[in-house]
């Protein structure tokens, strides 16, 4: 089967050690939920820095990543529909891409 990436856009940063409570036992329940097809969890990432053949922006471009998983899906629209149960869509704070990884 193969892998593909999830590059997650936006999301709120918790506020308060409660918050990071709650955020991270839904994240964790979200992939338990994927259970094997989580090849890995991925972390969350600082803001990116954008190389032009010109120019570096340090602004994390038009929608900044924000983190990433790689999980093994059947297909395109499998892997879609495991993303549309990332806490961040479902509770509308964000958006995951998702793109087939092509092993070369």
């Amino acid at each position: 089967m193969p892998n593909f990436i999830f590059a997650y856009h936006g999301g709120t940063t918790p506020s308060s050690p409660e918050d990071v409570e709650k955020v991270m036992a839904e994240w964790g329940a979200w992939f338990d939920g994927l259970g094997s097809a989580v090849m890995e969890p991925g972390n969350p990432v600082g803001m990116s820095t954008t190389v032009f053949h010109d120019r570096v922006e340090d602004n994390g471009g038009s929608n900044p990543l924000s983190g990433y998983s790689i999980i093994t899906a059947q297909d395109t629209a499998s892997a879609v529909a495991m993303a549309k149960g990332c806490p961040m869509v479902r509770d509308g704070s964000g958006s995951v891409e998702v793109a087939e990884i092509h092993e070369m």
